[in-house]
């Protein structure tokens, strides 16, 4: 990309896009945009279609998506299906139709097989049975990764597509039943500590291991990846590194400064076992990670603090 370059961030506003806009910026990209949801709706084709004739965008990160943590993908299974396949299905044809020269599809981890083996090397994608709690996000997921690829074949487009592992960083969604484990942990931390509360309930057991990514980290690569990477097929952005929920929330319960005890809810789902990417791929191309778990979830809470007022 040029630094003159047009380029559209589809969720602008989002943590993720959000993001790749300050990376952008901080890189001297001069022509980034992006609308907030009332006023470019993507789940329209014509306007999304109105846009893209209007302004021409010469790249595209398509980072918009609707996201949210177990309970919400547990009770809304049509919303998380249907809103995403519109999105990138709008987002996707327009890039074709008006030329982009090249988008990046952000994908999931949880595109993997439940049972997969570890870590999840990409050869992985459609080699098993999705995990039950969030396989209509992942379906859809997958259906964007397709859809690149045919694009690419059919028509000749320069169409990647990355697949993030758990992201976490500032401008996250904190809510109570619709947001991830950090955040929603991060949450549940400081409202016992503000309440004097005697004790936080932890979803699940808290002996399945998951990777987490500082959302800064994964901007980094989004623009490594644009500038550099040309493959139809996909490829992994992770740290190489897990954690149980266990040790996670032991930490952000440090960071919050929470002074009372854990409770694991073994009645809740856990989710799969595992789920730790294989970055042998990226790493190779001469990119890894710069935060630790540590300092990233400092630097969240402390957005957290700055977004409470």
């Amino acid at each position: 990309m040029e630094k003159n370059s047009s380029i559209y961030v589809a969720g602008y506003y989002g943590m993720v896009g959000s993001s790749i806009v300050r990376k952008l910026k901080d890189e001297g990209y001069v022509n980034v945009f992006g609308y907030p949801s009332p006023q470019l709706d993507l789940m329209c084709d014509k306007a999304v279609e109105n846009m893209f004739k209007d302004r021409r965008p010469e790249y595209v990160f398509l980072a918009a998506a609707k996201v949210g943590g177990i309970y919400a993908n547990i009770h809304y299974p049509a919303e998380f299906i249907f809103n995403n396949l519109k999105i990138q299905t709008n987002v996707i044809q327009a890039s074709y139709l008006y030329g982009v020269k090249k988008l990046l599809f952000l994908g999931s981890s949880c595109i993997y097989p439940r049972l997969c083996p570890q870590p999840m090397k990409e050869a992985r994608l459609l080699t098993g049975s999705l995990e039950e709690t969030n396989q209509y996000y992942a379906t859809a997921k997958i259906a964007g990764i397709k859809m690149c690829q045919a694009y690419n074949k059919q028509y000749g487009t320069h169409f990647i597509s990355c697949m993030p592992t758990n992201l976490y960083g500032p401008n996250d969604n904190y809510d109570s039943f619709n947001s991830h484990v950090i955040p929603a942990l991060i949450k549940r931390f400081h409202d016992a500590k503000t309440k004097n509360l005697q004790e936080v309930v932890v979803w699940g057991t808290g002996k399945i291991r998951r990777e987490f990514l500082f959302v800064d980290d994964l901007a980094e690569a989004c623009l490594f990846l644009m500038n550099r990477y040309n493959d139809n097929e996909i490829i992994n952005v992770g740290t190489g590194y897990d954690i149980t929920i266990q040790e996670l929330a032991s930490m952000i319960k440090e960071v919050v400064g929470y002074s009372g005890r854990l409770v694991f809810d073994h009645e809740k789902p856990d989710g799969p076992p595992r789920k730790l990417l294989d970055i042998r791929k990226i790493k190779k191309l001469g990119w890894i990670h710069k935060t630790s778990l540590k300092e990233g979830l400092e630097i969240t809470y402390s957005d957290f603090q700055k977004r409470l007022g």
